[in-house]
């Protein structure tokens, strides 16, 4: 989705999972993405574990040769962002339904992002997984929520059906893996492709 936000200000649809690893690269750098391109990211989390084993497509389960280039290809791409990761961080990760659904209660209370980069801060450069504590109550302290309401607003049935609703509109634009950037019906796969999705949002 694009549409002009007053000036020459894009939207862009940022579909992420908690618990995707490239994701960190993203997830980290795209506040000063967005400031510098004069774009707005719509923060849209989504469970990429469902639309995995739907179309039987799990990367790196039981393939340590790959698992072993994930990581050091995000290290290498950390280093040029100046980010520091951990590696490897903790994966995969068993709360990762339950660190999504937070994000979604987030995205309707306007905390996703600081959420999601909080979150994604402790389970890179910490050490500690996200979805599971202490890495849920400190995120959420430092973003100042109080952790036990939003855990339990978290966990409610609205907000469960609400990630299934947007997991499956995830799936109707041909969202497949975590992150996509969807521009105007356009999908662009991956960290790498941020940039492409920049260029087609700005007419190249």
């Amino acid at each position: 989705m694009i549409n002009q936000l007053g000036g020459d200000m894009a939207q862009i649809d940022f579909w992420y999972s908690i618990g995707s690893t490239y994701s960190y690269l993203t997830v980290m750098r795209l506040p000063d993405v967005a400031k510098s391109h004069a774009v707005d990211f719509r923060w849209r989390p989504f469970n990429v574990r469902h639309v995995m084993i739907e179309q039987n497509n799990i990367p790196f389960k039981d393939k340590p040769v790959k698992t072993a280039y994930m990581w050091r290809d995000i290290e290498r791409r950390a280093d040029r962002y100046g980010l520091a990761p951990q590696i490897p961080a903790p994966y995969p990760l068993p709360g990762l339904l339950l660190a999504n659904q937070i994000a979604t209660l987030g995205l309707e209370e306007g905390w996703v992002a600081d959420y999601t980069r909080a979150t994604y801060q402790r389970w890179f450069e910490r050490g500690e997984p996200a979805g599971e504590e202490p890495n849920i109550s400190g995120s959420l302290e430092a973003i100042g929520c109080d952790a036990s309401r939003v855990m339990a607003a978290a966990q409610s049935e609205r907000i469960v059906e609400t990630l299934a609703q947007d997991t499956r509109e995830a799936m109707r634009l041909g969202v497949f893996g975590s992150p996509t950037f969807v521009v105007d019906g356009e999908v662009f796969w991956g960290d790498d492709r941020l940039e492409d999705a920049l260029l087609w949002a700005n007419g190249g």
